[in-house]
């Protein structure tokens, strides 16, 4: 599967006096950055195999705020949280789906209180459900038996206690998928969290995203399964830190998924 129509918008559905069924909510690194744009259409080809419908926002959704949050800045997070709830409720807005775990973690927690209460799901979540009801089925070989690892995003792990559903998706692929002694409630950070992805490093002997991936490659993986675009970017470079980018390929949970899909 390497091709996608064209994604439906909730004002385009809303002419039609239509509501989907689940909002695809993209975030700006699946809106913006390259690789992370690889991860939307992986996450977008899935639900359209998986005959889900949905929609996304469009040139309407704004930023989540999280980085806004969690760099200080309250004023322009109610700024831009307020924006976006106005257009969710206004298009009557139940259930979202997203790749970020950082919108994710601000959606589910942040905007209740200024007004915003949707049902939001991880898409590590949603494949989860899809594979167990049989809307989507994996092909056997794929990665049958390639080493995997697999990074726990800090705020979908440690902050949101989402530990299994990404692991369930990995284990349907019969691959080896190796756990981390740093993994789960005791994971460590790729080194994005809390805004530092948009800052100066701080003094220190050696970068978080280095450390984090000198643990992941210890054991010797094929695979680096993720469930966060910060956490792609973050991996990625450290992968090439220690000049490993030809051995080891670092994948999010959905393209791993596409790839191993039957349709």
């Amino acid at each position: 599967m390497d091709s996608i129509t064209s994604l439906p918008t909730l004002e385009e559905l809303a002419t039609q006096g239509k509501t989907p069924e689940v909002l695809f909510w993209v975030g700006c690194m699946g809106s913006f950055d390259d690789r992370a744009k690889r991860i939307t259409r992986a996450v977008a080809q899935i639900l359209q195999a998986a005959k889900i419908d949905f929609a996304i926002l469009g040139a309407e959704e704004s930023c989540s705020g999280d980085p806004a949050k969690r760099s200080g800045n309250e004023y322009l997070f109610q700024m831009q949280a307020f924006q976006n709830i106005s257009k969710l409720n206004q298009y009557q807005i139940k259930k979202l789906v997203t790749a970020c775990p950082h919108c994710f973690n601000t959606l589910t927690h942040e905007y209740p209180s200024l007004g915003g209460t949707y049902q939001v799901i991880h898409h590590t979540q949603f494949v989860q459900e899809l594979i167990d009801s049989g809307k989507i089925r994996l092909q056997e070989g794929s990665f049958k038996g390639k080493k995997i690892v697999y990074h726990d995003p800090c705020y979908l792990g440690r902050v949101n206690n989402v530990y299994e559903a990404p692991r369930a998706v990995l284990e349907a692929l019969d691959a080896d998928l190796v756990e981390l002694k740093k993994s789960r409630s005791n994971g460590m950070c790729c080194g994005a969290g809390g805004a530092q992805m948009f800052k100066e490093s701080e003094s220190g002997s050696s970068e978080v995203n280095v450390e984090r991936t000198r643990d992941l490659l210890k054991e010797k993986p094929e695979v680096i399964a993720v469930a966060c675009p910060f956490c792609t970017t973050m991996i990625t470079d450290g992968v090439k830190h220690f000049n490993k980018e030809q051995e080891v390929s670092v994948m999010d949970v959905s393209e791993i998924t596409l790839k191993s899909m039957t349709l």
